[in-house]
């Protein structure tokens, strides 16, 4: 393992919750410029958090990498040395104090971006049925600073007006409230796209809280290059309080590190599964789009996601059709969002099935789409399922050593791959829906 995997490892949520998978992990940020001050994710006011802590470490507002300590008897000071210390020996902590607030440090090798007049940005929340969750994300998301935003809120399918009484009254003249009266996050999605007006748009989940820094974030992003159709950020736990929780994070989690990649088919790819495994780009629970990219290809296909048959994957389609479509794909971890975990067993099982289902449902709608990529799919398809269960087995192995936990991981990869291999037949029926839906039957 060389420098970098050893960063890499270090920044990886999963030593913390290695420690002990059924103690709670307490979630806070710290910023190297102020060392002695923790904060809640997201930047949402003071933390003192007691016990075993993971840390966001930050630099200038830059995102470093995760570090874990724990709080002793000597208070939040002797929490914050802590951290800090293992910030310095275990992250790459760069000298930026020559940075400029107008710059963003890229860590792709290019020049930094220097600040131009802001485009345009329209931030779509989807939702259905979650007043009491909306609120919190709505919140952090007007509380960036970026001036020219747009947020609007689409409720999908409501079984009531909570939602719509709840915007028209506390967010009055700040979101725009739009009702999309099909369930599915995809046509929610496609409805929100349709009433953007914005030259990029991003979407966040009802349930998310946004940092200031994620809009600007995103923009600079496709500042840097124009070739750039979408970009994806990092996804962190806001919480790790149950035994669910931190076995997702044991699992895998959302995550997808602290350095800055990109993706094009334009040149010969290193990795020849990359068309097909986009998972690798980033989640749906933080990404954004050109919008005149994103309309080009016709938005999200309703065929997928939740609220359908398919239970996920508009996502992963969208990122194969943009790549396709000879445009890159980025990822920026400057771009944060905190994201809650299920918080049961239950729960918990659930979701990995449908990551299975929806990851299945879409290579199916890859095909669907452009049917001349079933060769090389069919061609790649072994390898490609023999790579995800080896990285599942790893993941095992690596986990502590209690039989029961490891056994308990085994078990979501096998609910995974069940999940995957019905993903096919689930996109077939959520198209034989869609149809009843088109003609009314």
């Amino acid at each position: 393992m060389n420098g970098s995997d050893r960063r890499t490892a270090a920044a990886c949520p999963c030593p913390a919750a290695r420690d002990s998978l059924y103690t709670p992990v307490r979630v806070a940020e710290l910023d190297l410029d102020e060392p002695g001050a923790l904060r809640s994710p997201g930047g949402l006011g003071p933390a003192d958090p007691d016990g075993r802590v993971l840390a966001l470490v930050r630099l200038h507002g830059h995102p470093l990498g995760l570090v874990t300590a724990t709080g002793t008897a000597g208070g939040s000071a002797a929490l914050c040395r802590a951290l800090v210390d293992a910030a310095h020996r275990e992250l790459h902590v760069p000298a930026l104090s020559t940075s400029t607030p107008g710059t963003l440090p890229d860590r792709t090798g290019r020049a930094p971006v220097a600040a131009a007049a802001p485009a345009s940005v329209s931030v779509i929340v989807c939702t259905r049925d979650r007043p009491h969750l909306l609120p919190r994300c709505l919140d952090s998301l007007l509380r960036t600073p970026y001036p020219r935003l747009e947020v609007i809120v689409v409720d999908n399918a409501p079984t009531s007006d909570a939602t719509e009484r709840l915007v028209r009254s506390r967010y009055a003249g700040r979101v725009r409230y739009v009702r999309e009266p099909v369930p599915g996050l995809a046509r929610a999605r496609n409805t929100g796209l349709a009433a953007a007006h914005g030259e990029y748009c991003a979407f966040a989940d009802d349930d998310l809280v946004v940092d200031a820094g994620w809009v600007a974030a995103m923009a600079a992003a496709f500042r840097s290059d124009q070739r750039i159709g979408c970009v994806t950020g990092l996804v962190l736990p806001s919480e790790l309080d149950t035994e669910a929780q931190i076995a997702l994070e044991e699992y895998g989690g959302y995550a997808r590190g602290f350095t800055a990649r990109s993706w094009s088919l334009r040149e010969r790819p290193d990795d020849p599964l990359v068309r097909f495994s986009v998972g690798r780009f980033g989640s749906g629970a933080n990404m954004a789009f050109r919008t005149t990219v994103l309309r080009g290809i016709g938005g999200f296909d309703p065929a997928t996601g939740a609220g359908t048959a398919a239970r996920g994957g508009e996502e992963l389609l969208v990122f194969f059709r943009v790549l396709g479509g000879g445009h890159t794909v980025a990822y920026q971890p400057d771009a944060i969002v905190w994201h809650p975990h299920p918080r049961t067993m239950a729960a918990l099982t659930s979701q990995v099935f449908n990551f299975g289902v929806g990851f299945g449902a879409y290579l199916a709608a890859a095909v669907s789409h452009q049917p001349e990529v079933l060769v090389g799919l069919v061609r790649r398809l072994p390898r490609g399922l023999w790579q995800w269960q080896a990285a599942r087995r790893r993941r095992v192995q690596d986990a502590p050593s209690a039989p029961a936990v490891r056994e308990s991981l085994a078990g979501l990869g096998r609910l995974e791959f069940r999940g995957l291999m019905y993903g096919p037949v689930s996109y077939l029926l959520s198209v034989w829906h869609q149809r009843g839906v088109r003609t009314g039957k």
